[in-house]
């Protein structure tokens, strides 16, 4: 499936208002991703995050904010790098259609 929607030239979403599950999913598919219930999890909460605190976390905070909300199974590096092996927070900001976190290359 392929959308007319902006990208940078790191592939994160111009317009974030464009955001829609059917664009995620197609990000996530140009990342090697196919979403699970476990990735929706993660990218609904990065959104949220965001909205709530308006930035994104470092890769830290990410860790410890999903083990705050989701509980330590989930809350874990190994587990966020299973479901996003390019870096957990810049996958999920990425296919969550948010603006690229500070520091990601």
């Amino acid at each position: 499936m392929e959308f007319e929607v902006e990208l940078t030239e790191s592939g994160f979403l111009l317009d974030r208002r464009l955001w829609s599950r059917d664009v995620a999913c197609y990000l996530a598919g140009r990342c090697g991703i196919e979403m699970s219930q476990g990735h929706w999890e993660i990218v609904e909460f990065i959104r949220d995050y965001y909205v709530r605190y308006n930035h994104l976390p470092n890769a830290r905070m990410f860790v410890k904010a999903v083990q705050k909300a989701l509980g330590s199974e989930k809350g874990s590096s190994i587990y966020l790098h299973q479901l996003f092996p390019g870096g957990p927070v810049r996958q999920a900001c990425l296919i969550a259609g948010l603006p690229k976190p500070p520091g990601c290359l």
